[in-house]
């Protein structure tokens, strides 16, 4: 008894550390995979989000770009500007066309229109200050050096009540060939920046060409001479005011434009230090939760395991009837409820066991007497009579196919391949032709696939036997068709005959006979063909019954096949 309750001790506490053993191992591979996973999340989500920041600015620049420019390419054509500039003459017209637009517009600017000597014709804005600006000269003469090209570049202009502006498109007026004055659209750098802030992004910036800062949402990333030049370390990671930065540009197509968007990584590790807490008090909460449960688990399952042991060992000494009950709610409640349809399936397998060797044993009785019937036996014989004094080539045939079937009908094979009984089927249907002659015919059709296919012996022999009994009870002439085939991974034997048929209540009833487990019908040859399949095979083979009141009757005999 002491050693008994060491044992379960033993157990116990060996369930209960592999319980924890294989309750640790996952969950630190999920803790590991979890950080994993956090660290690569917080990067995608990292560079996702600065990506996703610089495309929408760039969409919103696009627009704005293109708008500026299609309007100042307009403009310099448009007859209200051209007939201003010449006759002096509609500067409301003019006014009007500039509002319109520029009150339409996301990022508003300045409007000048200037003509070849240099004096402001049209202005938005104070000009005063402009009139002897060194940058306005220059911007003039560089317009002037490519009449026929629109000019767009970063400057900075400074203007009455701190507004300033930071690009400037710039367009020459032509009219016969000669220009007649310049037009200038400068942009409002506060309304620029408005386009930059964009929700979860740090810092975002537009540059030209030269990398010159046109509007920026932080100072920190102004160089010398206003220009974006960062430092990269190895991992290229941008270098700004002492932090690192994940940095994404992209280039507006067809402008000089670049977006720059930049998001830190100390966000990024102020995640890992959260998550790094955070699974810290759930391994200590799980690890405590996981030691109370093995403690659980063990005690129950050996308790589980004590009655199954029990169970086991009155099966052994032949009690049929030591079923288990758990109820445990878990797997050891599956087992137990297994156990007991073991039991069952047991009891069951061997009274199907016990019928099936007296079914066989019937069988093989009502074999001998089908095949050994002296009915049979007579009948052939007399024919024989006849046939040795009209023909003796005929009477040599009876004798030798007589022979193959009683040699045929004593070997004790359980089960032979199908072509081999087809043999003898055919020897049957041969003899009892040459009885009948023209009155019996009968036709063959097997798929050559299903040769080798193992079968009951003599399986076919008392369905044919019923075709030719019952086929001459009110004709004289019966055709039997048979046909073998493969179909669903099931062999298939069916037998037609051209017979009286039966009526729906007389089939009726021979469907409810093959589906009893007892027959008290005379119908013995049926029902122990039927029978043996379903024990041989499972309900899933046996035999069905289709027949119609004077057209006939087939028989269809379904078995899961054998190779071997």
């Amino acid at each position: 008894m002491e050693q008994k309750q060491q044992h379960i001790r033993n157990f116990k506490e060996s369930t209960r550390r592999l319980f924890q053993l294989y309750a640790v191992i996952p969950f630190s591979i999920v803790i590991v995979l979890f950080f994993i996973f956090t660290i690569i999340n917080g990067r995608i989500s990292l560079t996702q989000k600065t990506m996703e920041a610089a495309n929408s600015i760039s969409s919103s620049m696009s627009e704005v770009y293109r708008q500026y420019d299609e309007e100042i390419n307009r403009m310099a054509r448009s007859p209200v500007v051209l007939n201003y500039l010449t006759t002096h003459l509609g500067s409301d017209k003019v006014y009007s066309e500039f509002y319109d637009f520029n009150n339409r517009q996301q990022v508003k600017n300045i409007f000048h229109l200037v003509d070849t000597n240099g004096i402001f014709r049209a202005s938005s804005e104070s000009a005063d200050a402009l009139y002897n600006s060194f940058a306005f000269g220059n911007l003039i003469n560089r317009i002037s050096q490519r009449p026929d090209e629109t000019l767009a570049e970063m400057n900075s202009f400074r203007y009455s009540h701190d507004r300033d502006t930071s690009y400037t498109f710039g367009k020459a007026i032509i009219k016969d060939k000669r220009t007649i004055g310049y037009l200038v659209y400068q942009l409002y750098e506060s309304d620029m920046q408005k386009l930059l802030f964009k929700q979860n992004n740090e810092i975002a910036m537009i540059t030209d060409e030269h990398h010159s800062i046109i509007a920026t949402t932080s100072n920190v990333t102004k160089g010398s001479l206003n220009k974006f030049s960062p430092e990269l370390n190895a991992q290229g990671q941008a270098l700004l005011n002492g932090g690192a930065y994940y940095m994404y540009a992209s280039r507006i197509p067809g402008t000089p434009i670049e977006v720059i968007t930049l998001n830190s990584y100390k966000s990024e590790k102020y995640t890992y230090y959260t998550v790094s807490v955070f699974i810290l008090a759930v391994s200590l909460l799980l690890w405590l939760i996981i030691h109370f449960l093995s403690n659980k688990m063990s005690a129950r399952n050996s308790e589980s395991i004590d009655k199954l042991i029990l169970a086991l060992a009155q099966l052994r000494e032949g009690n049929f009837n030591g079923y288990v009950d758990i109820q445990t709610n878990d797997e050891f409640e599956i087992l137990g409820d297994e156990y007991n349809v073991m039991l069952d399936r047991l009891k069951e397998l061997m009274d199907k066991n016990k019928e099936l060797s007296e079914l066989r044993t019937i069988i093989e009785v009502k074999q001998l007497q089908s095949q050994f019937h002296p009915h049979f036996i007579f009948n052939v014989l007399e024919t024989l009579r006849y046939a040795i004094k009209i023909d003796a080539n005929q009477a040599q045939e009876i004798v030798m196919l007589l022979s193959r079937l009683l040699r045929y009908s004593i070997g004790n094979d359980r089960s032979v391949q199908l072509k081999d009984d087809m043999s003898y089927v055919r020897d049957y249907l041969k003899l009892q032709q040459i009885r009948f002659n023209e009155r019996l015919e009968y036709r063959v059709t097997i798929a050559e696939e299903t040769y080798p296919i193992y079968v009951p012996k003599l399986v076919l022999q008392p369905i044919i036997e019923n075709a030719i009994k019952y086929g001459y009870q009110h004709q004289s002439h019966v055709l039997i068709d048979i046909r073998i085939q493969l179909a669903d991974g099931k062999l298939l034997l069916e037998v037609c005959d051209n017979g009286p048929g039966m009526d729906e209540q007389s089939l009726q009833e021979l469907r409810r006979m093959l589906d009893s487990p007892h027959n008290t019908t005379p119908h013995i040859g049926l029902y122990n063909v039927h029978r043996r399949l379903v024990l041989l095979y499972g309900e899933e083979a046996g035999i069905h019954i289709n027949s119609t009141q004077g057209q006939g009757t087939c028989v269809t005999l379904t078995i899961p096949y054998e190779t071997e």
